[in-house]
């Protein structure tokens, strides 16, 4: 074989990218920067507006002085520096920074689409792979057409080398990498990335590996997103004991070593046997300890783990009965006491029960003047029927004939508009066969599966038929028991509770969790989040039973099956750290406001709007706002759909004339597209903090591409002021 001579390859390689033959035209011009080769895929990435990174010629060099007035930080084990600059100075700044003799290389710093809270940083190295027999020189014309610089072989790994960009280098790894993925000549193209390692924190609780509805990796019966995603919740806090999450029910079996600890139990009441030993004194009476054991048992290294481990608990043993005056005694000893979440895993035994006048206000009263008139987040199980919460279904088969026909269904506890209504998924991520539905649903959480039930006075506990012939898959809920052989198994803990009847203190203990980031939430502020951040699973089976396919999501992101979506922990603790006051302040100067109290205002345009094809011109749909006011938090959520998401882009047009790209053409094939745009995800709607908030608000949706429509179904803009 004759050798090539070097320019000769370079000529042939200019001549392959003329040709595109080498460019990778597979990615839009718009979007080869914002998609990262990992792995053997691709994934979305968007730009954040208020931060660059830098490396310096040399670790001895100091920060020259054109950038050093701006903040900036070093980055662990890398020579990076990352740099904070304000939203519309950060291009200006990149570009000045790339022309400093002292900088090696600047870059934007990044956020993956499905985990913006990762923050992803840019060095200057970029591994490509060759296909084989690539010659030296053939690799050699590549990188200097590039200005890559060759570092190292990768050990290991055939024909795979470590390039470095050089300050001749014209785009970022990132870029280059997508346009040489689809040069035939090589395999792998990926820029080297950095983003922080994440701690999550796991108790030491011997049976604690074995509560997949907290955090679990996939193993049998067990969907990847089946869990709450606790963990994570649990390095922001594992709860507070000036958080007390009530639970009432039959009994708690108060001796179980994971209710102990210094200031673990709080006024307990026991409203059956008129004292304060809320203690079950019959084998009937395991209940209440399970659904304890799932929202707050202690940590203390052995047995289980609750949702929130650090708040407290306030056992509540209630009469058994639904007359108006022990409704009204409970949620007063609620409120007097201070209880900060209410679990109620019960309802009336029977197919139709509205409220009275008393006890509809004795709910509305503990979620309002509860703690301090922010209100005590009162928690309901949906029941488990395999019914609406109010509804009407046609009966037939059920023994005896007891129902028959069309049978209207309410269960007024889970329909009180303050209460949060709880449904049941299984560890498959799919409905649970008994969980009660409808438009009452707030959230759901996992549980386990079983056939449908219902309890009747008059002929005990009768199976709803149609009979489930089926196998029902899921895994049941490990939690704590009453001491010895009186409760559900023997020993202390059982590992087949279920129903809603553990959803509910599940969710209860999330909204713990939540209180515990920031107590200065109100109950409704708290429901907001749950279903705000709730995660949206789907099941497109049939309902073994009815035969119904309710689990999916209408134009308001609500299921009939799942209400909002799957309770996130991590999520939820999240957003309500994000709202606690000052943290969102852009600088010092924000915490001199005087002490002025902060609301909210919320406005949403709910006129479908046709997204005319290929027109880039856009259409336009308005909020007008009234009120005055400077902005200190904004979030704007999006409810459309489209063929094909990839061609459009939505804006907002402020009042003040900023335009500002909430989405770009990143989304593909997808063909819905409901998001909440916050300054967390969004970093370019920080320029409109301190702006007036007056004005007309515009949402203008693009249409970019030829073949494809799509309807805005609503948007709404929320405020804080």
């Amino acid at each position: 074989m004759f050798a090539i001579e070097p320019i000769n390859i370079l000529r042939r390689w200019q001549a392959m990218v003329e040709n595109e033959a080498l460019d990778n035209t597979n990615v839009p011009e718009t979007r080869v920067g914002l998609i990262l080769q990992r792995g053997g895929e691709e994934l979305n990435l968007l730009k954040v507006g208020d931060r660059l990174t830098l490396r310096l010629v040399s670790a001895d060099v100091e920060i020259p002085p054109e950038l050093g007035r701006l903040r900036y930080n070093l980055l662990p084990q890398s020579q990076l520096i990352e740099v904070l600059v304000e939203a519309d100075a950060l291009e200006r700044v990149i570009g000045m920074a790339r022309r400093l003799d002292l900088v090696a290389f600047a870059s934007h710093v990044y956020q993956l689409e499905k985990s913006p809270e990762t923050l992803i940083y840019l060095t200057d190295e970029l591994t490509l792979q060759f296909v084989e027999n690539v010659e030296d020189s053939e690799r050699d014309a590549i990188a200097q057409h590039f200005n890559l610089q060759l570092l190292r072989p990768l050990e290991g790994i055939p024909n795979a080398f470590i390039y470095r960009l050089t300050s001749q280098s014209q785009e970022n790894p990132i870029k280059l990498a997508n346009r040489l993925a689809a040069n035939a000549q090589i395999l792998v193209a990926e820029a080297n990335i950095l983003l922080r390692r994440e701690s999550f924190y796991t108790p030491k609780d011997d049976l604690y590996l074995q509560q997949w509805y907290l955090q679990h990796k996939p193993g049998n019966q067990l969907s990847g997103t089946s869990h709450v995603d606790v963990e994570k919740a649990w390095d922001i806090t594992r709860g507070s004991r000036s958080i007390v999450i009530a639970v009432a029910d039959d009994a708690i079996d108060l001796r179980h070593p994971d209710f102990q600890g210094k200031g673990k139990t709080v006024f307990p009441r026991d409203f059956k046997g008129k004292d304060f030993s809320p203690q079950p004194d019959n084998d009937q009476e395991s209940h209440g300890t399970a659904c304890a054991g799932v929202a707050v048992a202690e940590e203390n290294g052995q047995g289980v783990v609750g949702v929130a481990p650090g708040c407290a608990l306030m056992p509540l043993r209630t009469t058994g009965y639904l007359d108006d005056h022990s409704i009204e005694q409970l949620f007063d000893w609620v409120i007097e006491k201070g209880a900060s979440v209410v679990s109620c895993s019960w309802g009336a035994a029977t197919v139709y029960f509205p409220l009275s006048l008393r006890q509809t206000a004795a709910i509305h009263r503990v979620a309002t003047q509860g703690r301090k008139g922010k209100g005590c987040v009162v928690v309901f199980a949906a029941g488990n029927a395999n019914r609406p919460v109010q509804g009407t279904v046609y009966e037939q088969g059920w023994q005896g004939n007891l129902l028959n026909g069309p049978t209207e269904w309410l269960s007024g506890f889970a329909a009180h508009p303050d209460a949060i209504t709880v449904s049941a998924c299984s560890s498959l991520g799919k409905k649970s066969a008994y969980s009660n539905w409808g438009g009452h649903i707030s959230v759901c959480a996992p549980s386990n599966n079983a056939p449908p039930g219902m309890w009747f006075q008059q002929t005990g506990f009768i199976q709803t038929a149609p009979p489930v012939r089926t196998y029902l898959p899921g895994l049941g809920i490990l939690t704590t028991d009453v001491l010895g052989n009186m409760g559900y198994d023997p020993g202390n803990f059982t590992r087949d509770f279920g129903g809603t009847s553990s959803a509910c203190p599940l969710v209860a203990g999330v909204a713990g969790l939540i209180l515990s980031a920031n107590p200065n939430l109100t109950a409704r502020e708290v429901k907001d989040i749950l279903q705000q951040t709730a995660d949206k699973i789907v099941d497109g089976d049939r309902d073994p039973q009815l035969g119904l396919q309710l689990g999916t999501y209408d134009r308001n992101g609500h299921s009939q099956w799942f209400g909002y979506g799957k309770v996130n922990a991590y999520k939820a603790v999240k957003e309500a750290k994000r709202r606690s006051p000052g943290a969102n302040s852009g600088s010092d100067a924000d915490s001199g406001s005087g002490g002025s109290v902060s609301r909210t205002l919320r406005k949403e345009n709910k006129g479908n709007l046709t997204i005319a094809d290929n027109n880039p011109q856009g259409v336009i749909s308005k909020i007008s706002i009234t009120e005055t006011g400077v902005i200190k938090d904004i979030q704007v959520q999006v409810n459309l759909n489209h063929g094909f998401l990839g061609d459009i882009e939505v804006s907002l047009l402020a009042p003040t004339g900023e335009n500002l790209l909430l989405q770009n053409r990143t989304l593909g094939s997808q063909t819905v597209l409901q998001k909440t745009y916050t300054l967390q995800t969004t970093p370019l709607l920080k320029k409109l903090q301190n702006r007036p908030c007056v004005g007309t608000w515009q949402l203008k949706i693009a249409d970019f591409a030829v073949g494809d429509r799509g309807r805005l179904e609503e948007w709404a803009l929320e405020l804080t002021i």
